[in-house]
């Protein structure tokens, strides 16, 4: 097992620096002067353009400034951000726990409806109910998260009245952060109707950043499980007399969960990317609308600390789901 994790730790860093080369080289490929943005000014003297070049490095050759990023971030500095003058893992701590606990909701609510609705639609397999569930799980991966995430504001929000439209706790409620997580913080402040607030503004933004993710679970569980269901070892754990739930739930699911897994884990990717949409859209103070901000402003430092500091979160996860395997089936360990 210690062998696979050096193994693993070494393809990392190759990829590390590959994330670097292109979160340094993309933000640059966009039109506009990050000078004349920052400034605000139309109309800005030569020689003051040229100071300010200057002082930021960005007069120098690139390959000069991309060594000399890749030095600093080898030491922890990921940069400051020429908008707000602050340390860009500074902001990134500030607005993460955002993110997080919406993706968390998120992938909690895709794993929960997800995995359960994929093995009854194999164990039913042909019928309505499985049908259904492929049918449904088809649009939900297919629908644009703009389009939905606006769908669900104008009817339940709009219409209905039921649900916030944007942020992430009612102007009503005022309190110091602790954890970051709104969900724990509005406990923590012992006001009244606090966590009911939080927890109605985070059901839309949950439940449009869940979808497809829910979606790709769902149909992957159903796969993994027609699968394993026509194994030899389940057939002999019928003939038994076994039960029905311990042979799907035991002895069926546990060998199915391996792929499974490995979509969840993917999805991490994928609940960042939608972050940043979602985010945008209900105006959830996160890490995605920090970024979405960022490219509009030119905001190279705050544009490349962001892709690195994600890009490691996900290929964290996914060596988590690596090690995962070994619990899950111990003949991955050898």
């Amino acid at each position: 097992m210690l062998r696979f994790l050096i193994g693993r730790l070494a393809v990392l860093i190759p990829t590390f620096l590959g994330v670097s080369l292109i979160a340094f080289s993309f933000i640059r490929l966009l039109p506009g002067d990050p000078v004349m943005l920052m400034s605000g000014e139309r109309v800005m003297a030569p020689e003051r353009h040229a100071q300010i070049m200057h002082n930021l490095g960005f007069d120098r050759p690139m390959y000069i400034q991309y060594f000399d990023y890749v030095g600093k971030v080898l030491h922890g500095d990921l940069g400051t951000s020429i908008v707000t003058k602050r340390p860009v893992l500074g902001e990134f701590g500030a607005l993460f726990p955002a993110t997080l606990e919406l993706s968390l909701c998120a992938i909690i609510l895709a794993i929960c409806l997800g995995v359960p609705a994929g093995v009854f639609a194999a164990v039913k397999r042909g019928t309505w109910f499985d049908q259904s569930v492929m049918g449904v799980a088809l649009v939900g991966y297919s629908m644009p998260i703009f389009w939905w995430g606006l769908l669900l504001i104008i009817f339940f929000s709009g219409y209905l009245g039921w649900t916030p439209v944007s942020g992430r706790i009612s102007l009503m409620y005022f309190f110091k952060p602790v954890t970051g997580f709104m969900l724990i913080d509005s406990l923590l402040s012992g006001q009244a109707g606090a966590f009911r607030s939080a927890v109605s503004y985070l059901i839309l933004p949950t439940i449009v950043l869940a979808t497809i993710p829910l979606a790709v679970i769902a149909r992957q569980t159903r796969s993994a499980m027609l699968e394993v269901l026509g194994e030899d070892y389940v057939r002999t754990a019928r003939s038994k007399g076994l039960k029905p739930l311990r042979v799907v739930g035991v002895h069926a699911l546990r060998n199915a969960m391996i792929p499974v897994v490995t979509t969840i884990g993917l999805q991490v990717g994928v609940l960042l990317a939608g972050a940043i949409l979602t985010e945008t859209i209900f105006s959830w103070p996160g890490i995605g609308k920090w970024m979405v901000d960022a490219v509009f402003k030119r905001d190279y430092a705050v544009v490349q600390g962001g892709l690195l500091l994600i890009a490691g979160i996900i290929m964290l996860v996914n060596l988590i789901v690596d090690i995962t395997y070994g619990f899950i089936n111990p003949r991955i360990r050898h």
